[in-house]
């Protein structure tokens, strides 16, 4: 089962112009001052059956953030899908990246534990846009363009009143905040790294992430 990650650009909070067209006459600041609040999107798209969730926070996006979100949603896949592997399309950001050792430890843990099979295949530098959920980032920023988006309260009903393929997105605010810089020490990331596997000549690229060791073995 294919599943698209990404986090989108930081969303402004205020009452700014954002271009675009709109049935309603609204006024907007002319100039940039600080925004009332920034909000982040955390999106995980579903190509096979075209769902949609996206995950708003006022914190930061970290590895544990989208670990557990990805944990959250874990039940509602496995019911309809009962998948053994799950196949994670990312870009190869600071935070998603294969060397991000926080990451690798949370999906690591996650693989035992929910016995499902994990591979981490990225895009390289300059070819993110061909990972499937880039296409919903235009078609939400074409939904609410004309739309001031001045209270979370817009921002989010806007974005859960979005349609992709005619249907609405899942759309939820997580409160929790994470804390970022959350790394492992060089000998304990040596230990996760003889519980996975990384493809020869794209190590960077593809990553496979067993749900019991023995499955390791026989793989690589």
């Amino acid at each position: 089962m294919r599943l698209s990650l990404d986090a989108k650009a930081s969303i402004k909070v205020g009452p700014y112009s954002r271009g675009g067209l709109s049935r309603r006459r609204v006024a907007a600041c002319d100039h940039d001052f600080a925004p009332d609040l920034v909000l982040k999107l955390f999106g995980i798209f579903l190509p096979a059956s075209e769902q949609l969730w996206f995950f708003f926070t006022k914190g930061a996006v970290s590895p544990d953030f989208m670990v557990d979100q990805l944990l959250w949603l874990w039940p509602e896949i496995r019911r309809a899908y009962h998948p053994h592997t799950l196949v994670l399309n990312m870009d190869n950001g600071p935070d998603t990246n294969s060397h991000r050792t926080q990451l690798i430890k949370r999906l690591v843990s996650f693989a035992r534990r929910q016995y499902v099979s994990l591979e981490l295949a990225y895009y390289p530098p300059y070819h993110s846009k061909y990972n499937a959920i880039e296409r919903v980032w235009g078609i939400l920023e074409n939904h609410w363009n004309g739309e001031l988006l001045d209270s979370q309260e817009k921002v989010l009903g806007l974005a859960q009143d979005m349609r992709w393929k005619g249907r609405h997105p899942s759309v939820r605010f997580i409160a929790k905040h994470y804390p970022t810089g959350v790394t492992l020490t060089p000998s304990e990331m040596a230990a996760y790294e003889q519980t996975i596997c990384r493809m020869p000549g794209l190590e960077r690229w593809f990553v496979w992430i067993p749900c019991i060791e023995l499955e390791q073995a026989r793989y690589c």
